[in-house]
């Protein structure tokens, strides 16, 4: 059964850091450590530590194991969560209520692939009328197809640009979002990095 947000944050410290740690160590290697290397991470002087520590997480749901390999896994609740509480109308106000939908992680609901994507900060205001401005974060899925009227990061005779693709007459040129800069057509090559799949901004 998941646990309510609010045990999940109020926990013993010991578990909260332990998390922490094994945050920063998937971030950097995108897998969860053995038990060998927990024992390493935190310093126990016993495997057996280890497993304790383990055992808790998969008690609070916060980490699982491969029933076929026993490797460690994430959940859902590993990856940090925000409560969802239904929608709001962005035209006429609407007398709708608070209602509590769940949790929903920002990476379930923006990333499909993991593995397969990246994210880029935006220098430039190519872009603007497409509603991508400076300092903007964008995620970028390598591998996918890729088609016309994608906002796509290429590289265009050597150098990278992030711009919409565009085909005409059979041939791929890339089109800014913003009528100050001209289409680039490629002299030789053109190479898709990925494509865009979603914005991210902060306010404030």
């Amino acid at each position: 059964m998941t646990l309510p947000l609010v045990q999940l944050y109020n926990r013993p410290m010991n578990i909260k850091n332990s998390l922490e740690k094994l945050k920063d160590f998937y971030n950097n290697y995108d897998r969860l450590p053995s038990l060998g290397e927990i024992a390493d991470l935190f310093s126990y002087s016993s495997r057996n530590s280890a497993v304790y520590l383990v055992k808790k997480l998969i008690e609070h749901e916060l980490i699982r194991k491969d029933p076929q390999t026993g490797k460690l896994l994430t959940t859902p609740l590993f990856h940090n969560r925000v409560k969802l509480l239904g929608s709001v109308a962005a035209g006429f106000p609407t007398a709708e209520e608070e209602e509590l939908g769940g949790t929903i992680s920002l990476e379930d609901y923006l990333i499909e692939k993991p593995t397969s994507t990246f994210m880029l900060e935006v220098k430039g205001d190519s872009m603007i009328d497409a509603g991508i401005l400076p300092r903007d974060m964008v995620l970028v899925e390598k591998g996918r197809l890729e088609k016309n009227g994608d906002i796509v990061i290429a590289e265009v005779d050597g150098e990278w640009t992030m711009k919409y693709l565009r085909s005409k007459n059979g041939k791929k040129y890339l089109q800014a979002a913003n009528p100050n800069y001209p289409d680039i057509h490629p002299e030789e090559t053109l190479n898709i990095a990925g494509v865009v799949i979603s914005t991210c901004r902060k306010y404030g």
